[in-house]
């Protein structure tokens, strides 16, 4: 019965994609002079149904592109191939390969256990400990992984808790320990440009809508995006804790539970140490590569010590540092594992999302070549009259709630060149419009199907859906608002 629901809606998906696009085609009539821009649109369209319905797997959809583009004359499939790979990719490719060298040997669970360790025994504060080790992982580690990562941790001390003091008892702090790490991976994930894929699609889509105008770096996202991380990671555990859930701090938790989990993992190894330091080294180059204007003071970007600076790019630094793991030896593997990491090690990285990423910077490039950004923000110019403040708040929302249904990338994916259309329509600079619904993607907390992360933590058997919606419709709605101060307080 379910692979029958399944087939018929994977169906329905299909044939509401291809009408669509047939009709976008047959009735649609943008001008002789934007052909290409209404076929443009009709592939972008047919894309955006299979995405949100996902009729057919998100990469497979992202391969659309590769064929209607030179088959519709809208651009040669060499040219088409090349928005599959390039600087973005291999920045995220660079720092998917480190994060699988921090899960193999282990690295993540000494990181998490120290930071759990530090913020005491009372059930908040234990909840607390779990949200800053999770956000501060996955401001490095994809989301999925991030929770993959800290989950069974998390599992592990409720668990122990069970026992000392029955499910029932232990049940409003079981279902704030799941959600805080779903919903502190997702919160995390927004502070640096490979934390998310969202922020990876900013970075490319603003360098094809904008390519004379100075990149997004590492450091420059970092000062808007982590004052953001730190308001909504304390909004959310205070509502988890204090309001929703509200735990009992009067029962203590055993503090050998996470003494034991740091004691199984030993003393920390060579391998830790070396990766450890590479990660470190790593942060410190992304983050200080450029000149970072922190208003008061401009800190020099060490890349300026070469004669061609601007060659380099964060996409060199993390293949770079990645190439590394694959010539340092370990001490503690066998004969196949006698490097940090090993030709097996690549099996692990995602590679049909990067296979999404390209799909959707196929068509990022196929709005501007085409002229449908410059059309799109001639339709729009109706609402250069409103507030910037409350428009701002108006996509925020929007786009939070597009990232309930539908996949956080393909939302950023066709909304980010839209936006960009409208930036340069209304005169503004574009990133008052499209760091806010970048971050906005990242934001669906709601429902277990909003981001990977919230399926992850729905699937340990502790939460209804009740639960999450009951938590997640609050801190959506204050997510909107604090992504609209932020916004207001930074570009305006």
């Amino acid at each position: 019965m379910f692979k029958r629901q399944s087939l018929k809606k994977n169906l329905f998906g299909l044939l509401l994609g291809v009408l669509c696009f047939a009709a976008i085609v047959l009735f649609a009539d943008l001008g002789a002079e934007y052909q290409n821009a209404k076929l443009v649109a009709a592939v972008t369209i047919l894309m955006g149904v299979l995405w949100i319905t996902e009729a057919i797997p998100l990469a497979a959809t992202s391969f659309i592109p590769l064929i209607l583009f030179p088959l519709l004359g809208i651009d040669s499939g060499a040219k088409t191939a090349q928005a599959y790979m390039n600087s973005t990719i291999f920045l995220f490719l660079g720092g998917m390969i480190i994060a699988v060298a921090i899960e193999k040997w282990n690295l993540h669970k000494r990181i998490a256990l120290n930071v759990i360790s530090i913020f005491g025994t009372t059930p908040s504060r234990i909840v607390l400990g779990f949200m800053i080790a999770t956000a501060f992982i996955s401001m490095w580690i994809n989301n999925t992984s991030t929770t993959l990562m800290i989950l069974p941790i998390g599992l592990a001390v409720l668990l122990k808790v069970e026992e000392s003091f029955g499910k029932q008892k232990a049940e409003a702090f079981a279902k704030t320990i799941m959600l805080g790490i779903a919903y502190a991976s997702s919160i995390g994930g927004i502070a640096t440009l490979i934390g998310t894929a969202p922020n990876m699609v900013f970075q490319r889509v603003y360098k094809i809508s904008f390519p004379n105008t100075a990149e997004i770096n590492f450091g420059e996202w970092m000062k808007y995006a982590i004052p953001i991380s730190i308001v909504m990671l304390i909004f959310t555990w205070f509502l988890l804790t204090k309001v929703l859930f509200k735990v009992s701090d009067k029962f203590e938790i055993d503090k050998n539970i996470i003494h034991d989990e740091k004691k199984h993992l030993g003393k920390i190894s060579y391998e830790e140490k070396i990766i450890s330091l590479l990660f470190f080294v790593t942060c410190l180059l992304w983050i200080f590569r450029v000149d970072l204007n922190l208003e008061w003071i401009v800190i020099p970007g060490w890349s300026n010590l070469f004669p061609k600076f601007d060659f380099i790019d964060d996409g060199t630094i993390a293949i770079t540092m990645a190439t590394l793991l694959f010539v340092l030896p370990s001490k503690n593997g066998n004969e196949e594992n006698s490097f940090l990491l090993n030709h097996s090690s690549l099996k692990k990285i995602p590679w049909d999302i990067i296979i999404l990423f390209g799909g959707g910077f196929a068509i990022a490039d196929g709005f501007v070549s085409s002229g449908l950004s410059k059309l799109i923000g001639e339709k729009l110019a109706v609402i250069s009259g409103v507030n910037i403040v409350v428009l701002i708040a108006i996509i925020c929302f929007a786009v939070t709630a597009l990232s309930e249904i539908a996949s956080n990338t393909a939302t950023a994916q066709i909304i980010l060149p839209i936006l960009a259309s409208i930036s340069v329509q209304m005169n503004i600079n574009p990133i008052i419009l499209m760091i806010p619904a970048t971050i906005a993607a990242s934001f669906g907390f709601m429902l277990p199907v909003g981001t990977p992360p919230n399926a992850i933590v729905f699937g340990s058997e502790r939460l209804h859906v009740i639960d999450m919606v009951k938590s997640g419709v609050l801190i959506d709605l204050i997510s909107v608002l604090v992504i609209t101060f932020f916004a207001w307080f930074f570009f305006l």
